[in-house]
């Protein structure tokens, strides 16, 4: 057993890959892509939440660790039991990923990109969406709700909100073009 450990700690090692993705770019549908807007926020940011993903690969639970400083976004994603699965961080021009890409089982999990710009369609500024969206698409807050449209007037996704300690906090986001949903529950005061 005490050589098993460490054999298993090496082979935990050697699944890890680092890949930096030069461009700044995400898919609101599988024929639209965007270039995400800059990590900069007026305020810094910082969440704990439990993700749950319901769609075509199954359910799955996800913790993650998002901290915006006002400059980089990093985001951490890790299984309940506390391994970590990956870590990203976005500068505004590059979106780098380390991934232990043999535990996350394949496509259990969306593109780490697309799980980057759910997040940030969840918490940034619509108005810093704004010039980023292609022609015609809008983002719109309507109350408790935030919902992205294409140009025919079709929902591509939604985010529903719940005000927490005086905060709008993201609680579920149903992306349609890409048939999933997530479940957020935030785990920091």
């Amino acid at each position: 057993m005490k050589t098993f450990l460490p054999l298993l700690f090496a082979l935990l090692l050697g699944a890890c890959a680092s890949t930096p993705v030069p461009e700044n770019r995400a898919y609101l549908t599988p024929d639209t892509s965007l270039v995400l807007p800059a990590p900069q926020r007026d305020q810094p940011l910082y969440r704990q939440q439990l993700l749950s993903t319901h769609g075509k690969g199954g359910e799955h639970q996800l913790l993650t660790v998002l901290e915006a400083d006002g400059h980089r976004l990093t985001l951490v994603g890790l299984t309940p039991s506390g391994i970590r699965l990956f870590r990203l961080s976005y500068d505004g021009k590059t979106i780098h990923t380390e991934q232990l890409s043999s535990l996350l089982g394949g496509a259990a999990l969306p593109p780490v990109a697309q799980v980057l710009a759910d997040v940030m369609m969840s918490y940034w500024p619509v108005a810093a969406w704004h010039a980023q969206l292609p022609r015609g698409w809008q983002l719109a807050d309507e109350g408790m709700v935030r919902r992205l449209t294409d140009p025919g007037g079709r929902l591509v996704s939604e985010i529903h909100y719940r005000l927490m300690a005086g905060e709008r906090e993201p609680v579920q986001l149903i992306q349609y073009a890409f048939d999933y949903q997530l479940q957020m529950q935030r785990l920091t005061p």
